[in-house]
């Protein structure tokens, strides 16, 4: 058996099921497209479920993919065994409605014995218990062994997942030898050692399962097979785990090396490193494939992965920042398979070592912390952390749950985490809320009556007018025949000139007219199976399914869409040139004359960057650059450079808007014919969204003209109260500030001055007790400051002085304490007296020894607060 690279195994997969018809798709991100159901890609088929499910056409009836894969139910094992991990690649081939058993059974047999050339006495064939189908294909077709042919139960071998489409499976073994085994002389395939291993499932969907286990033959029966790559690549390297694959152990030395140890000196490191080694080949896939680090969902994942990798490395004695180093490596050895890591190389290493320097300064502070509340259980002998603790190191300090529970379990202790998980109910019921959100339109899961095959033809592109028919129509949240004047409708045409909200790009509006009756549209929507949703009133007369009509868009809207969306694509390359090429679009709202646009980027920009990107934009503009498009295959518009917007779904032709030689961009969205004619571009404000996401909002044509009118109205307006003409406004406002300046300069003067004469009459008049000069007085119209100064006033005048001032403002009353520091010095303190004063008025307050102020909550009890002051003074004298 030849020894093989994981990458050469990768591409021997992928060519021989090419040999055999089958199309070569890219792996699809890990973010899920379209699916609210899974927050990462976890299987090879999970981005083949539309297309198993009918309700999007496979670009091909056979396919063949290596699917990245991110699993984390196990994550609290991954280091601690070999057997671990989170990320994954995940070989398949895939067959819709096209071929079945025959022919995956006899590709599966030729790639594992005459491609990998595994001996045939190694291998070992399960089916399922009542498959004799399959049984006798393998044998009599093949020609595998009886002897090394096994039936398995429903358990093990058949794939269903309650009702729907289900059938059963057929899996390929590897035998390691008795060496590995557990030595009972009955350990066979589906013992639970590590003997035999399993590394190919074929899965074969034929049936139907109507929910009550009653199985039909499905019409259209599928072929649904998956292969770990790294799985492989151990039996073909002959090492015992994916540590061990040469890809991944390069992964691992260099780690290794920044942590001067040795993977194998101690199972103490070995844990660390293999942890390590996972995270990081995790995060840097996730966040290649757009996947940003937050306290919730997907985000979470990768800032727990990251975290926890970053902790592990100080336990292996690095110092300072590391996994953005060993990113290099992770890129080098998968860049091959995945050349957007080489392309976005920068930006990924930018956001890991981001996230590395804020966890660093995280987890000082909250291992301080959770080391004194160890201490405590330990002293009281106890063994369980409160989940209030728990809880409060995470949410006030940052310091992540499953750090707190790791590092007890070393320690043999555990938390409350049903207290816990109740300090966080509130916060996962927001997070469900927002799930739902994500959640289908309500009229996706109507049935309108057509077929998934019926899709409305977009004619947009060419024309704002044009003849069409209402195939559906929807009004009170049901499918009916027909609507009247005043009636909320939905209708499905089959051809529109109407855009529809997709690509952040928002949805045309204007009317549809029929022979008997008009309709305003207000929005647009497109199903997921190429239907076009138009969603307004009946604002005259009636329609009805069937009826001929023109579909007339507003130009007004559309033209001031075009001017902002091209001039999105205008904003992004300046931001790409003034910032870098780290920058991508994380989002983005076109709407008229107006541009939201979120972007990678990790830190605030400056003014100057702000008006370098400005002048860019505008100056592409005023060339006048022609706005070309052309349709092409994806992959030569790649080869030209086109930027492919992270979250979009591309098909086998794209649309590419070049912008002179200036922009490329894949977009299906509508654009104008020259960049002339988006007018005159000026950012708004630019802010921060999310970590290392920064907001432009821009406005453009019209929109700026109004804005312009808006500002010269302003500076007419200020002119006007300045008694100046417009030009002379700067100077005129700056000659008002001065004198402003100076007035308040004299009126502080002269509030000191009445502040000195009110306490030297406040002392003259003072009650003396016990020694003790005692003030108080209510002083009329003043605030807290003017409070404040006289009570500085008296204590600088006599250190055995204890005054308190109130005021009254409206049903409120301020109250400030002061003490000299001779009454201080007989105990007696002005955040105590003033405490007091303000608890018989209803208040609360208190402050330093000399100094305190309160406020209270019924003037009616103003003289008798005062009353009290003067008793606790008495009382302490």
């Amino acid at each position: 058996m030849k020894y093989m690279g994981l990458n050469e195994l990768r591409e021997k997969y992928l060519s021989f099921f090419e040999s055999k018809g089958h199309l070569r798709l890219k792996s699809f991100p890990l973010l899920p497209q379209g699916d609210n159901s899974l927050l990462l890609i976890n299987s090879g088929m999970a981005p083949m479920k539309p297309f198993f499910s009918g309700e999007a056409t496979p670009p091909r009836t056979r396919v063949t993919t290596c699917q990245k894969c991110i699993r984390t139910p196990d994550i609290e094992r991954v280091g601690k065994t070999s057997r671990h991990g989170t990320f994954f690649e995940m070989l398949g081939n895939f067959s819709f409605g096209d071929y079945f058993k025959a022919d995956a059974t006899k590709w599966a047999w030729e790639f594992v014995t005459e491609v990998l050339e595994i001996p045939k006495e190694k291998l070992y064939v399960s089916v399922y218990l009542d498959d004799d189908e399959t049984y006798n294909m393998w044998v009599n077709d093949h020609g595998v062994d009886p002897s090394h042919m096994v039936r398995l139960g429903k358990e093990d071998n058949f794939w269903e997942i309650g009702a729907g489409p289900c059938g059963p499976c057929s899996e390929i073994y590897f035998d390691r030898g008795p060496e590995n085994g557990c030595g009972s002389p009955d350990c066979k395939v589906g013992c639970d050692c590590d003997r035999y291993v399993e590394f190919w499932n074929l899965v074969f969907t034929q049936f139907n399962n109507d929910g009550n286990n009653n199985y039909t033959e499905l019409k259209q029966k599928n072929i649904d097979t998956g292969m770990g790559l790294e799985r492989l690549a151990c039996i073909m390297q002959g090492v015992p785990s994916l540590f061990d694959v040469d890809t991944v152990k390069n992964v691992t030395a260099h780690i290794s090396r920044i942590a001067k140890a040795n993977y194998g000196e101690s199972d103490k490191t070995d844990v660390s490193l293999r942890i390590i080694t996972d995270h990081i080949r995790s995060t840097t896939m996730m966040v290649c494939d757009g996947v940003m680090p937050s306290n919730e969902g997907r985000g979470y994942v990768l800032r727990r992965l990251l975290r926890r990798a970053a902790r592990h490395g100080r336990l292996l004695g690095i110092k300072g920042t590391f996994l953005h180093e060993v990113c290099d490596t992770v890129i080098h050895e998968s860049c091959g398979a995945y050349p957007e890591l080489s392309e976005k190389a920068e930006y990924i290493k930018k956001v890991i070592s981001m996230e590395e320097e804020s966890f660093n300064r995280t987890i000082d502070a909250g291992l301080s912390i959770l080391e004194d509340m160890i201490a405590k259980l330990e002293a009281a002998g106890e063994k369980v952390l409160s989940g209030d603790d728990a809880f409060k190191l995470a949410d006030t300090f940052g310091f992540p749950i499953d750090l707190t529970l790791e590092i007890l379990e070393e320690k043999g202790m555990s938390v409350d985490r049903d207290r816990f998980d109740a300090c966080l109910n509130e916060q996962r019921e927001r997070a469900r809320a927002a799930q739902a959100a994500l959640g289908d339109f309500a009229w996706e899961k109507l049935d309108l009556g057509l077929d998934k095959s019926v899709k409305t033809e977009f004619i947009g592109y060419e024309t704002l007018c044009g003849e069409g028919k209402i195939l559906a129509l929807v009004s009170g949240g049901a499918v009916v025949e027909s609507a009247n004047a005043g009636d909320s409708v939905e209708l499905v045409l089959d051809r529109t000139p109407f855009y529809a909200e997709s690509g952040g790009q928002l949805a045309d509006t204007g009317k549809i007219t029929a022979a008997a009756g008009m309709i305003k549209i207000n929005n647009v929507k497109k199903t997921k199976d190429g239907k076009f949703l138009h969603i307004g009133e009946v604002i005259e007369g009636s329609v009805a399914k069937g009826d001929k009509v023109e579909a007339k868009v507003c130009s007004c809207r559309r033209d001031a869409i075009m001017r902002a969306h091209s001039a999105t694509h205008l904003l992004q390359k300046a931001l790409r040139n003034t910032l870098g090429t780290h920058v991508e679009q994380a989002g983005s709202l076109v709407g008229p004359d107006s541009v939201r646009f979120d972007f990678a980027h990790f830190s605030q920009m400056t003014a100057e960057e702000i008006a370098k990107v400005e002048r860019e934009v505008n100056a592409n503009i005023l060339a006048g650059l022609p706005v070309v498009v052309r349709e092409m295959p994806i992959d030569e518009a790649k080869k030209l450079g086109a930027m492919a917007l992270f979250g979009e779904k591309y098909g086998d032709t794209v649309r590419v808007v070049t912008m002179g030689d200036y922009s490329l961009e894949l977009c299906g969205g509508t654009h104008l014919d020259n960049t002339a004619k988006a007018g005159i571009f000026k950012i708004t404000s630019e802010s921060s969204v999310a970590a290392g996401v920064r907001r432009i909002e821009a406005i453009c044509g019209t929109a700026v003209l109004e804005k312009i009118a808006e500002l010269e109205g302003t500076i007419t307006s200020v002119a006007e109260a300045l008694k100046s003409a417009p030009k002379e406004v700067v100077i005129k406002a700056g000659n008002a500030t001065e004198e402003i300046k100076a007035l308040k300069a004299e009126l502080s003067a002269m509030s000191s001055k009445m502040a000195r004469l009110d306490a030297a009459e406040y002392i003259a008049e003072a009650e003396d007790i016990n020694g003790i000069k005692f003030i108080a007085k209510v002083v009329k119209n003043a605030d807290g400051n003017g409070l404040r100064a006289i009570c500085d006033e008296i204590r600088g005048m006599d250190a055995s002085v204890a005054a308190v001032l109130a005021s009254v403002n409206g049903e409120k009353i301020v109250f400030t304490a002061t003490c000299g520091k001779d009454v201080v010095a007989r105990g007696i303190k002005a955040g105590d007296m003033v405490r007091e004063t303000a608890k018989t008025a209803g208040g609360n307050g208190g402050g330093k020894p000399d100094f305190a102020m309160a406020g209270g909550n019924d003037v009616s009890k103003l003289d008798a607060a005062l009353s009290a002051a003067r008793e606790f003074v008495a009382a302490k004298a």
